[in-house]
């Protein structure tokens, strides 16, 4: 049995203590961070090795973005895909050796897209549907095991926001977004994961604003998530969010999702 966990820190460095904590208590083998905001030569490499994940894929750049995979099982790195078509770090593909030997781990991090739900009006909307389409036209030629792990920034299924119709203009659950995702998804036919193991329409929330998590109203959106290829996603075994991170000082705004596989 391996597990691998998936986090949006929002700030690796601001946050190590944290993904320490995490780490320690939670014990995933491999652990997929987004949005690290900082070079490769700033990330704090030796906190992590020192607990163990000293196997490193840090694909940074400077104060934005960027991934990192650490692991406790030896990987290989595999790819770095500029699905953004600008230079972002938002992807690195590793492939485990050893435990896990041939599976193909994809972290990535989708674009926000802004505020307003319009192409024209804002061109930050236009380059994550695009960056989406990119990732579709690899999809379709995908021909091994892979675990697609990461931040979409999407919240597809209407019970995976805390309100549907309030929220769907908003971006992140507009019905374009939801339908490109859909196409992305089919393109491999790639199974969720996270809706495998906690079905619709029960709550399944990794992300809550800054402003309003602390009101009573539990107002969330699943917008993190863990997909297998279909050959792959018998062997899934269990799925979880690890919300009380949240209620940590300073927290991110996302949560982990962490998942087990039998390989």
């Amino acid at each position: 049995m391996i597990s691998i966990a998936s986090w949006n820190i929002n700030s690796v460095r601001l946050r190590i203590d944290q993904v320490v904590k995490f780490a320690e208590q939670e014990q995933p083998d491999v652990l997929c961070l987004q949005e690290i905001k900082c070079q490769a030569h700033q990330f704090p490499a030796k906190a992590l090795a020192d607990i163990g994940y000293t196997h490193q894929a840090i694909h940074g750049q400077k104060g934005y973005h960027g991934v990192a995979t650490v692991s406790k099982v030896p990987f290989t790195e595999f790819s770095r895909h500029d699905w953004q078509d600008n230079g972002e770090a938002r992807h690195v593909g590793v492939e485990l050796q050893g435990a896990g030997k041939g599976l193909v781990l994809e972290n990535v991090y989708i674009p926000a897209g802004g505020d307003i739900a319009d192409r024209e009006a804002n061109p930050k909307f236009g380059q994550k549907l695009d960056f989406l389409e990119r990732m579709t036209r690899w999809s379709e030629k995908v021909d091994y095991p892979a675990l697609l792990v990461g931040d979409f920034n999407i919240a597809p299924l209407e019970c995976d926001v805390y309100d549907h119709k309030a929220l769907l203009k908003v971006v992140s659950h507009t019905p374009v977004e939801v339908e490109t995702l859909g196409t992305l998804q089919a393109a491999h036919d790639w199974q969720d994961i996270g809706r495998t193991f906690i079905p619709a329409p029960e709550r399944n929330y990794s992300w809550w604003s800054y402003r309003s998590y602390w009101r009573q109203k539990d107002q969330g959106r699943r917008l993190d998530h863990i997909w297998a290829s279909p050959d792959l996603a018998p062997q899934a075994k269990s799925y979880r969010f690890v919300e009380e991170t949240r209620r940590w000082e300073q927290p991110s705004d996302h949560v982990p999702i962490v998942t087990e596989l039998d390989l």
